[in-house]
């Protein structure tokens, strides 16, 4: 669909799993692992990297770009997914510093995928779900900035009239004044959790609202709850989306799988103007041969490896951090290959791993994982 990478991703997502009906809330572990690596601000003066050693290929980011995810702005009573209105003032003004490029996100996959270079801090603003407070209270911020943003939006909700959510009309609003509005399946399902013809209907079913409501299928979208694997991936390719987004962090680079790309998310806990900051300074840590290849697992102890990329260095600085329990283990097996070791079992449900690595000029590199862990068949 989109050249060789694409259709290597095509022939490795035909895997079916197994199906759990076990929910897990929404945010606390994807901020909790954020939260926890961001704790470590000491261990970032101890580590300083030579950046006059590091590799010019993403030195200077001019082929990456952080990706932040907001849901609801200034709805107090709900701070695990809300940013308050001080805060994302503080966002916007440090945006707004001279130091970023914000940049619709469909130009910014375009330049990766194409080859073409980005501006150093790129950076890309999503919303999930299409909440009210998006169109009353961020739109007019960001409008005001001159800052383009996405809106993924699940579209049962909007057509219930729910008043905690946009209408249709908004929606459409929203599209004419040049926001780019993404596709978060129908009814915000669990899709790993769902089988394969709900899922196929429940995606068929909002491409079919949007042509209705807005005249054209959504091109991005993004997995609630951030949880996919192989076959939701397949899933969302063969439904003609050109690029999926999940819940883990990480920087977004030519080298990333497309139908799992990361973001940054924000809240009232993780949204100071430190951590937005250091974030937003983030570049990628660049991999390849990722394992496990799907991250929908049979297993609480899945084996984690991945090969670096030549021309980055201090890989013994690399540390992992799981969402729960200890530090992970990391351990180098020549040449540029590592392996990763969970101290304690995963959980059932979600799970994160990320992994960093101090880059050049006190800035970051960043590898995130999420994965969903199944329940033991019967009988085991």
């Amino acid at each position: 669909m989109h050249g060789t990478y694409h259709g290597t991703q095509i022939m490795k997502r035909g895997i079916a799993f197994s199906l759990v009906n076990l929910h897990v809330s929404l945010m606390a572990h994807a901020l909790f692992a954020i939260g926890f690596l961001l704790t470590c601000q000491a261990v970032a003066v101890a580590q300083t990297a030579d950046s006059a050693t590091d590799s010019d290929t993403f030195a200077n980011s001019t082929a990456s770009a952080v990706v932040f995810m907001y849901h609801r702005f200034g709805e107090d009573r709900l701070p695990s997914t809300n940013i308050r209105i001080d805060q994302f003032e503080s966002h916007i003004a440090e945006l707004s510093s001279g130091g970023y490029h914000v940049l619709p996100l469909p130009e910014i996959l375009s330049a990766l995928r194409e080859g073409r270079g980005l501006p150093d801090r790129t950076v890309g603003i999503t919303i999930d779900d299409g909440f009210r407070s998006v169109y009353t209270q961020a739109f007019p911020r960001l409008q005001e900035a001159g800052f383009p943003f996405t809106v993924f939006i699940a579209t049962d909700g909007i057509d219930s009239g729910n008043k905690n959510l946009m209408s249709w009309d908004q929606v459409r609003e929203l599209a004419a004044q040049g926001v780019t509005i993404g596709a978060h399946t129908a009814s915000h399902l669990h899709m790993v959790d769902s089988t394969t013809s709900k899922n196929r209907d429940d995606i068929a079913r909002s491409n079919a609202r949007f042509h209705e409501e807005l005249g054209y299928t959504p091109r991005l979208f993004a997995y609630p709850y951030g949880e996919s694997g192989l076959e939701a991936a397949a899933m969302a390719e063969a439904a003609g989306y050109e690029a999926a987004f999940g819940q883990h962090s990480g920087v977004v680079y030519p080298g990333s799988d497309f139908f799992n790309l990361p973001r940054f998310a924000l809240n009232e806990k993780y949204g100071t103007p430190e951590r937005f900051r250091r974030v937003a300074d983030a570049l990628p840590l660049p991999v390849t041969d990722l394992l496990p290849a799907d991250m929908v697992l049979n297993t609480d102890l899945p084996a984690v490896g991945f090969t670096v990329d030549e021309g980055i260095r201090h890989l013994n600085r690399l540390a992992c951090f799981p969402s729960t329990g200890p530090q992970a283990m990391v351990e180098h097996l020549g040449g540029r290959r590592i392996e990763v070791r969970f101290v304690n079992p995963l959980p059932q449900g979600r799970s994160r791993l990320n992994c960093t690595l101090p880059g050049p000029e006190e800035r970051w590199r960043w590898l995130g994982m999420m994965f969903y862990r199944l329940p033991p068949a019967a009988g085991e």
